[in-house]
């Protein structure tokens, strides 16, 4: 499984670069705070939600701080999805150096 750090994603997603970012916390944590352009699917939901994503896609997968989401990358890893990064620090990470503007929790 492969680990992307926050500044590598912003500055991909700023160069043009199309993923998929795959948000995996619970429902009450993406009310509160979420990256835009995310897609949700909370890790409890993934093994039964997987066909909605595509195998062939680039796939960033967050949530807190970077544990949960490790998780389902390495589930996906193991589904034989190609390209599938763990967002190392979450959102955390992200409203800390690169959007203040996402509130912390």
């Amino acid at each position: 499984m492969k680990q992307i750090d926050v500044q590598a994603l912003h500055d991909r997603r700023e160069a043009g670069e199309k993923f998929v970012l795959l948000d995996v916390r619970e429902n009450d944590e993406v009310e509160y705070c979420k990256i835009a352009g995310s897609l949700h699917i909370p890790m409890n939901q993934v093994p039964t939600r997987v066909q909605e994503l595509n195998p062939q896609d680039t796939i960033v997968v967050y949530c807190h701080k970077g544990g949960r989401s490790m998780q389902v990358a390495r589930f996906l890893d193991a589904k034989g999805f190609q390209e599938v990064f763990n967002l190392h620090g979450g959102i955390s990470e992200w409203s800390q150096r690169i959007d203040p503007s996402v509130p912390m929790y």
